[in-house]
């Protein structure tokens, strides 16, 4: 499903960005080792990517895909190109798709039980595929990047809410790729990418407060490393929405860094080759050797 074709070209000419959806999406397609599924729905699926010549237990990164929370934009084949490149790299990936904002059973409950049932399931499979869970690194790209510090902090939840549910999948370090954590801001923000309506739609109606158990900011602290890589031209994700993250994260007790890219779009943040994947990827490594 990846990207429509329509959409990705109407947000390539949107942005600017020095490198476009389609671009990226133009290049031969590496697949995963194996797929699970954690429920019926043809989204609850996760992608297992497994390195080759690696003995197990793998060290083990939890992806979670963008796509302004649609799967009408994106689905979890859009990391597919920075997946295999980190199994390449020796890593073992363990990358959940779940229901957008666009599919029946999405939007608030399901997008967010989705997210937190694909994370647990990587317990019950890890002896299967061999992985570490020891430690786990998240690494979530734009609305990804909002679920993977919202997985990170599902410990914090209200006792009340529907979304506290399991034993959450212990995240130790959550590095964020041009993220919308802050739910709030970005509903009253009009300049972001995917739309103020979105967001709405996300968090549901009917209750006194959709956002305390839905945006990143209102479980701080996480009590979890966050590492945030933005890049400085970004045109979806307006920069701000990063450096004001990072104030209140560190306001609450929180260690959490900004890793500003330069010359540096959206969509480069997916993409292999560029200066922003390669400061993932020492984010990365820097985690699983930290002590």
């Amino acid at each position: 499903m990846f990207l429509r074709t329509a959409l990705a070209a109407t947000l390539a000419l949107m942005t600017g960005d020095l490198l476009t959806w389609p671009d990226l999406a133009k290049r031969p397609k590496p697949e995963p080792d194996a797929t699970v599924a954690y429920g019926a729905n043809s989204m609850q699926k996760v992608d297992v990517w497994l390195p080759k010549g690696a003995k197990p237990p793998y060290k083990t990164v939890l992806m979670v895909h963008g796509g302004c929370w649609q799967t009408s934009i994106a689905d979890r084949s859009l990391m597919n190109w920075i997946a295999d490149d980190l199994r390449r790299d020796g890593y073992a990936v363990w990358n959940i798709d779940y229901r957008g904002v666009d599919r029946s059973g999405g939007g608030y409950p399901g997008t967010f039980t989705d997210a937190a049932i694909a994370a647990d399931r990587l317990a019950v499979d890890a002896k299967r595929f061999g992985l570490d869970t020891r430690r786990i690194v998240a690494v979530g790209h734009s609305a990804g990047g909002h679920l993977a510090l919202w997985l990170a902090g599902r410990p914090k939840l209200p006792t009340d809410s529907p979304l506290k549910m399991g034993k959450p999948q212990k995240i130790d370090t959550v590095v964020s790729l041009g993220g919308l954590p802050d739910l709030a801001a970005t509903a009253a923000s009009p300049d972001n990418g995917c739309g103020t309506e979105v967001v709405g739609k996300l968090v549901g109606t009917g209750r006194a407060d959709p956002y305390r158990d839905t945006s990143v900011p209102r479980l701080f602290p996480l009590g979890v490393r966050q590492e945030l890589v933005n890049g400085r031209e970004d045109k979806i994700i307006p920069y701000r929405m990063a450096t004001d993250y990072v104030a209140a994260a560190r306001a609450k007790g929180d260690r959490v860094e900004l890793h500003t890219v330069p010359a540096t779009g959206h969509v480069e943040l997916v993409a292999p080759e560029t200066a922003a994947w390669a400061e993932t990827k020492r984010l990365i490594a820097k985690a699983f050797a930290r002590r």
